[in-house]
């Protein structure tokens, strides 16, 4: 006998009640769900989005002190949310863009486009969508500078930053301008125009990047070989070259993270921490120099991971102390 004619026929109570099925139930497959907000999380570059939030939130509390007005209002959530939805759709139009070279690299092949769990089409569409979402939004509830700002970062992040990767060296600079913009973009939103104030919250995170991507090119030279990036320790592999870039920006930021000190925005009470926080960003820099002599690379590695790990928390802790610390104007 086949299955089919072994099954138990309907009884009368299951035909008064409608409790009769027709067939397979098709539930998610188990873990599915969990697999879908990973790429999710993957595809919008959360973390990415994380750090341009807390900036983001930065320049519209510092923007809000400047104006005499309250720091903690709607205004906030609606530019926060503006400025993630932007930034995890060019997140997504970037992975579209990369998908092949992410295959190539252990870091990055199990990204969902890279992965083949998302389709081009769909990624595209996603980002695109979400970008457009939050233009909108920022138009709505901020003003026509932020909504600007906003979309010329996502065009250089994606149009411009994206592709230089796999020609020039210079990619990790021109990078670096929309990779500073999240402060900007709060202050703007805050206040409604660009004031040199906001220049100076964009002067630290565009210097604050460079040891801190310096570190991460060292970590993953492999990869981005391998994938054909032209990141500096690719290009020139003795890493006397990685080395010169991070420490000279490691010693241009003290002076940049004084500059809302000489701005007004905030007292000796700042400045003192952010010199104390600048000289312990340069020291572990310093000590990146030990790359150029390690015996091991294991050792080479180490010091690399320490710089990405002392810059990564360098940054909330300078603006939290900025924010802490700063003035009300009016």
């Amino acid at each position: 006998m086949t299955p089919a004619s072994q099954a138990v026929p309907p009884t009368e109570l299951d035909k008064l009640t409608g409790n009769i099925h027709h067939g397979p139930i098709h539930a998610p497959q188990p873990g599915a769900t969990a697999t879908l907000i990973h790429d999710c999380r993957e595809l919008f570059k959360v973390k990415v989005v994380t750090l341009v939030l807390v900036t983001g939130w930065g320049g519209f509390y510092l923007g809000s002190m400047q104006s005499g007005i309250s720091t903690m209002q709607r205004g906030l959530l609606d530019t926060l949310l503006g400025i993630g939805l932007v930034s995890g759709g060019a997140g997504a139009l970037n992975e579209a863009l990369e998908r092949k070279i992410d295959a190539r690299m252990v870091r990055t092949a199990d990204r969902p486009m890279a992965a083949g769990r998302i389709s081009l089409a769909q990624g595209v569409l996603a980002g695109l969508a979400v970008l457009a979402l939050g233009a909108w939004w920022l138009l709505v509830h901020t003003n026509l500078l932020t909504v600007a700002l906003a979309l010329l970062t996502a065009f250089t992040y994606v149009a411009i930053y994206t592709p230089l990767k796999r020609f020039t060296t210079m990619a990790t600079f021109i990078g670096a301008f929309p990779g500073a913009m999240g402060p900007m973009l709060g202050w703007t939103a805050a206040r409604g125009r660009i004031e040199w104030p906001a220049v100076a919250l964009f002067a630290i995170l565009f210097v604050w990047q460079f040891p801190h991507f310096m570190a991460i090119a060292w970590l993953y030279r492999e990869d981005y070989a391998r994938a054909g990036i032209r990141m500096l320790p690719v290009v020139q592999p003795d890493g006397w070259s990685t080395v010169a870039q991070a420490l000279f920006f490691a010693v241009v930021m003290i002076p940049v993270s004084l500059a809302p000190w000489g701005l007004g925005l905030a007292g000796l009470p700042y400045a003192v921490p952010a010199i104390v926080l600048g000289l312990v960003y340069l020291a572990y820099t310093i000590r990146f120099a030990r790359i150029l002599h390690a015996t091991t690379e294991t050792e080479s590695r180490m010091v690399a991971r320490d710089l990405l790990k002392v810059s990564v928390l360098y940054l909330p802790l300078l603006f939290t102390t900025l924010m802490l610390c700063a003035k009300a104007g009016y």
